[in-house]
Order: structure tokens, then sequence, then C-alpha cells
């Protein structure tokens, strides 16, 4: 092993370490976590909410046990080989010791430290941006087919894990035609390419396309009760922090591109970056989903520096460039990680709202970042929710439903019992059971929602009772209360059959 490889072996060791660490036992799984996790249970070639990837690792979780340990695992990893795809890029463009160093320290503090808590598609989609990159590097550098190739398997990938790679070709597709390297599109070999990653990418479009295409929902959706709320400038002051350690770094390949003789080839990434970011700002896209435009970025910047920064008194400056990203991630330490409890983040409120994490999705500041709020209060709901399925006369009968995918998620992750909740929210509508009978129901429903859902749903019920709620003070499902409707009156298969069919039609 050359010393290089033993370089790149302890970032990947410390990679993993870092993302175990910045994790505290008081918080449960995120919301979102917890309805990927129930996909490997209802495998299909797409979702309402996601593509099918995350459903195939979930799978691989499931078969290993479904510990929280796998959970965190595979977002690690991804970010992981974030990390190696860096030092092959910077190898690529011949970049030195040095350089693969401080490529590998910038990308390690980073946002990504942060992304790779979660179990969630960004993380993936980060490592397919990224190698997307690196791969459209070695087709310029070989011009050979075989990366065409290459590309488009990584496209599909980063496809059915993400529709965010569109944003990759509205931005690189420009930037090609702008400059030499739009000779590709003379190339035979470009379109067996164009025509591989269809084929790849075809059953997730057919199920798009047999669903009524639900992606448009879903973005519909999020431009109604998300995106409107996103601020462009916010959304490139993020831009900003999430390298802010490697700024300079950034700056300087961007630089590089544009000056830098050796990189004259590779001048269409200048422009895809600024067509890229474009586009995000058109849509008002979420600050994050812009974040796997970086790393290549600063893989150009470590290889210009490596190779201006070798005599004199400029090589003090590469001591500079290696710390300020390690020295930046220290004060975020507690700050962006949930790995401080919820009295600490309300004591410091000032420094956390100085960041901007106490914004959640509704514009307004709360009193814990929203990714934090939505990981606590969830073992609590599936306890209350197992204790009140036992003391239900006829269980077998019984259907858990909740209001939103997080609350059923949850109750299925976590619950002893083995039961399975449902839910109209979400991909949930799609996975009830009924050729199930059910006589009674347990329903977990929002407190904002409980007075008036408890009394329209009793009046279908022989027996209701409202038995417990969420209590945990810091949670943002704080009172979301658990009810039980024991003995319907009518058919309850037949009414939930029909609110389903309702709510599919509306969409």
């Amino acid at each position: 092993m050359t010393r290089n490889n033993i370089y790149l072996a302890g970032f990947i060791i410390l990679k993993f370490a870092l993302q175990f660490i910045l994790l505290s036992p008081e918080y449960d799984l995120q919301r979102d976590e917890f309805l990927h996790l129930d996909q490997a249970n209802h495998l299909a070639w797409g979702y309402f909410s996601v593509p099918p990837v995350t459903s195939w690792i979930s799978s691989i979780i499931k078969l290993l046990g479904n510990s929280v340990f796998w959970v965190k695992f595979f977002p690690a990893l991804f970010g992981a080989l974030t990390i190696t795809v860096v030092w092959k890029t910077i190898e690529e463009l011949k970049g030195n010791t040095f350089a693969l160093l401080l490529g590998a320290i910038c990308v390690l503090f980073s946002a990504l430290l942060r992304l790779n808590t979660l179990y969630q598609p960004n993380s993936l989609d980060v490592l397919c941006w990224t190698t997307f990159f690196y791969l459209v590097i070695k087709y310029i550098n070989s011009e050979e087919r075989k990366w065409l190739y290459s590309i488009a398997f990584v496209f599909a990938i980063g496809f059915l894990n993400k529709y965010n790679m569109v944003f990759l070709l509205l931005g690189l597709i420009p930037a090609v035609l702008l400059t030499q390297q739009r000779k590709v599109l003379k190339i035979k070999g470009f379109y067996l390419a164009v025509v591989f990653a269809l084929i790849l990418i075809l059953p997730n479009l057919i199920w798009q396309y047999q669903q009524g295409f639900p992606v448009i929902r879903h973005l519909q959706e999020l431009s109604d009760t998300q995106l409107v709320h996103v601020d462009r400038i916010g959304f490139l002051t993020s831009q900003l922090l999430f390298f802010f350690g490697s700024l300079l770094v950034i700056l300087s390949g961007f630089y590089a591109l544009l000056f830098y003789r050796p990189f004259k080839n590779y001048r269409l990434f200048f422009w895809a970056f600024l067509f890229t970011i474009s586009a995000f700002l058109y849509l008002k896209a979420k600050d994050y989903y812009a974040i796997g435009l970086y790393p290549v970025y600063i893989a150009f910047g470590t290889v210009f520096l490596g190779n201006v920064l070798m005599q004199g008194w400029k090589k003090y400056l590469r001591l500079v460039l290696i710390a300020f990203p390690i020295l930046f991630f220290i004060p975020m330490y507690n700050l962006v990680f949930p790995n401080k409890s919820p009295e600490y983040i309300i004591e410091n409120a000032e420094r956390y709202k100085a960041m901007g994490m106490l914004r959640w999705e509704d514009g307004k500041d709360h009193e814990l970042p929203q990714d934090f709020a939505d990981m606590l209060g969830w073992k609590e709901l599936a306890l209350k929710v197992d204790k009140a399925y036992s003391n239900i006369p006829n269980p077998n009968e019984t259907l858990i439903l909740c209001d939103n995918y997080g609350q059923a998620g949850a109750v299925n992750f976590y619950s002893k019992k083995g039961i399975q909740a449902v839910s109209f929210n979400a991909d949930y509508i799609n996975w009830f059971n009924l050729d199930q009978k059910y006589t009674n129901i347990i329903r977990v429903i929002n407190y904002r929602e409980r007075d008036n859902e408890f009394l329209e749903t009793s009046a279908y019920f022989k027996t209701a009772t409202m038995v417990d709620s969420i209590t945990n003070k810091f949670a943002r499902e704080k009172g979301t209360t658990i009810c039980i409707f024991i003995d319907a009156k009518g058919n309850v298969n037949e009414v939930i059959r029909s609110e389903i069919n309702e709510r599919l039609n509306n969409n």
C-alpha cells in the first residue's frame, strides 16, 4: 500500500468515526428515515416521494437486521465514497500529495458531515454528482467511449435515487454546447450512452406514467407548502456556508478553470456551475439540493493551489489552507449536529438562530432545528401505540391509522408488537391491507385536529377513548394523541377504500 493510499484509508476511518460520534443517543431516527425504511416492505419502481433506489438500500438494511447502526452506516458510507471519488479526481488532474490531503480535509469537514447523519437520498445524490463529474473528466482526458457509458450508468443510478440529477443536466448541457466539448455530439457512442441511460431509468418512467406522474404532484405540494418559503438570498448564503472552510479552495478552482492553462479542456465546468446554480435559483430549490456541485470544484482548487504554492513563503499558506476547514469545524461541532441535548440548544438559542438553524420549512423560528425536533417523541409514540393495541379485545381486527407518514413509519420501526400502521399521507396510502377485516381503529391524530377528528370518528363506533399522547415537550409531534375506537357500527373497510379513492382522484 502506497503512502497516499494509507492517508486515504485514514480519512475514511475518520469519516466513519465522526459520523457516529456526531449522533447523540437522546435522539430517535428522523421522520423521513422511517418512510424510506418502510419502503423495503413495499418494493416498487417508484414512490410518491422518491424514486426506487432508496428502497433497495432499505432492503439491504432490513436483511442486516434493521438496526440503527446500519441505518446510519449507509449515509456514512456514501460520504466516505465521496471523499474517495474526490481523491481519485485529484489524482486524475495530476494533483500532488498536498492537493490530495487538502481535498480530503475540505470534503470531510463540510456540510456533508451533517448531511451524512441522516438516512435520506441526499448522501447518495452527492456521491452520484461527484462521480458523474469525475467520469466526465476521465472522458475529456482519454476520449474513450467506455467513460460515456459509465457516465450514463451513474446518471441513471442518480436519477433513480433522486430526481435532483435533472438539475445536473440542466447545467451541463448548455455548458457543453458553449465549449469545445460539444464535439462529443458528433460521436455515435454519445447517443448510445444516452439510450443506455434511458433504458435504465425506463421502468421508473413507466411507473410514473401509470401512476399519473406523482412526482409532479409532489413538486406542486413542495412548492405550495415549503418552496414558497425559500428565499433566494438565503439560498445563496447557504451555498457559502456549506463549504465555508473550503471557500478559498473552491474560488481558486473557479479561477483556475478560467485562467490556468492546464485546465483549459475543463472550462465547461465553470459554465456548468453558473447554469446549474441559475436553474436552482429560478425554480426556488432548497439550498441543500446544490451540495453535490461543490466537491469537483474542491478538486480543481486543490490541484491548482498545490501547483502554485510550491516554493518560498507560499509554502506556508498550505498550512493555513489545511487548518481553516478544521478550525471552522470546531465551533460548528456544537451547533449543526444532533449531538447536543434540547436543553443545551434552548439555552444557546441565539447562536442557533444566528445560523438560521431554528427556521423551519414554514418560514418561522422554533425552539429546536426542524430536523432535531423531528427526531424526538417517536419511541414514545410507538410504545404507547403498542400499549393501546394490547388493551383492545380483538386486536387482529384493528387498523392503526396515523395522520402522517412520520407517525406511521415510527410505529412500524419501533413497535415491539410487530404491528403495521398506515396513513393517507405520502406512500402509505398505497399500503393499506384491505383484505383484512377491520372492526376497530387506533387513530394517531395531530393535536391541532384532535378534538374535531375524535368527535367525527366517534359517531361510527360504539366506544371511543383518548388514551394517551406524546408528552416530549421538544418533539415536533408534541401533543399527538392516540385514540381507540372499538366495535364499528358499519363497514370500516368500505369507508377506508372510499377515502383512498377520493384522495387519489383529488390528487
